[in-house]
């Protein structure tokens, strides 16, 4: 986890509309912005690639029009090359594709980096950190699922953590520069522990959308001596 000059915290927050009410999804994301959250986490999922179906770049657009905080889109799809441009144009801020997803994963990176987007890369529990060391100095993001992708509400995978470290390790040994993102059973336990790891954005659904005070569970995260 990185911090500033200061010693403060830069840890992010970024609440997953997965567990939203899609009905209300003006509702979710002025939720999202009075909380004090750093990014909105779009999970896009196509049913072939993971077991459920999302939303498609419409939905992103949309949203794009009702914040500005930074839209990161997160493809667990098959062939993200083929709908990367889609979420370009949707307005996103940053890209995560799954590296057992994409053969070409360089080019992909590449395209998503020419139109000023952040790239990023994404891995699923069962996914060892070795097979994307390649790519570590040339993306923004490095996405770790901590559960298995398809559905919110799942438990968090401790074996999580060891990435983490791996990750944030690797960072400082080649002055690399991504953001370690963790997806999946985020709360106010099993946060403290990705933070102390070197996480630095964990994402939040279930847990974020399910609390009384969104503001108190963001800064819970945040801070983890505060009080839920």
């Amino acid at each position: 986890m990185y911090s500033n000059d200061m010693g403060v915290s830069t840890l992010r927050i970024a609440p997953s509309i997965l567990s939203a009410d899609f009905t209300a999804i003006a509702s979710a994301i002025d939720r999202i912005e009075q909380s004090g959250a750093d990014w909105i986490h779009l999970d896009v999922m196509d049913g072939h690639f993971v077991p459920n179906l999302t939303f498609g770049p419409k939905m992103v657009a949309d949203i794009r029009k009702l914040t500005t905080l930074p839209l990161d889109v997160h493809l667990m799809v098959q062939n993200p090359d083929i709908s990367i441009p889609w979420y370009i144009e949707s307005g996103a801020d940053h890209i995560t594709f799954h590296s057992e997803a994409c053969v070409h994963a360089h080019r992909a990176v590449q395209q998503i980096q020419a139109a000023r987007v952040r790239a990023g890369i994404s891995i699923v529990p069962s996914t060892p950190v070795a097979a994307i060391e390649p790519l570590l100095d040339c993306v923004d993001i490095v996405l770790v699922m901590s559960v298995n992708p398809g559905f919110g509400g799942q438990q968090f995978i401790p074996s999580t953590l060891q990435k983490v470290s791996q990750l944030a390790r690797a960072r400082d040994n080649a002055g690399a520069r991504y953001d370690i993102v963790i997806d999946g059973g985020v709360n106010q336990g099993t946060g403290q522990q990705l933070a102390a790891a070197g996480a630095d954005v964990l994402v939040s659904g279930s847990a974020f959308f399910q609390a009384p005070e969104p503001a108190r569970f963001v800064q819970a995260l945040k801070n983890p001596g505060a009080a839920v």
